[in-house]
């Protein structure tokens, strides 16, 4: 994660990318695995997804929990950084729940 001139960007430029937002809430209702993941998230391709959680690894929100047994078992789970920014991104959630419904008035 790399410090910007103001907190707000520094915030955003370590939870932007495709659905970063989305997989941090949804670990944030448990443990998941790789497969888990995939599944609960369809619009996006293995490879985007991989890159992802890589990204929020690196950026110490999610952890990554190797469990040696055949086949390779891995679980991901929030850090304590993971879990404070939860707030936030439902927050977010909400407001963009309100700006769909705006877009949808609009629209009709």
């Amino acid at each position: 994660m790399k410090k910007s001139y103001c907190p707000i960007d520094t915030f955003i430029n370590s939870i932007k990318g495709k659905r970063k937002g989305t997989i941090i809430l949804h670990l944030f209702q448990g443990n998941k695995r790789y497969s888990e993941l995939v599944r609960l998230i369809p619009d996006i391709s293995e490879r985007m997804m991989t890159k992802q959680l890589k990204e929020l690894e690196q950026d110490s929100l999610i952890n990554r929990t190797v469990f040696p047994e055949v086949p390779l078992r891995v679980e991901y789970s929030l850090t304590k950084m993971g879990q404070e920014i939860h707030p936030v991104l439902k927050g977010m959630y909400k407001a963009g729940l309100i700006f769909e419904n705006s877009i949808e008035l609009l629209e009709n």
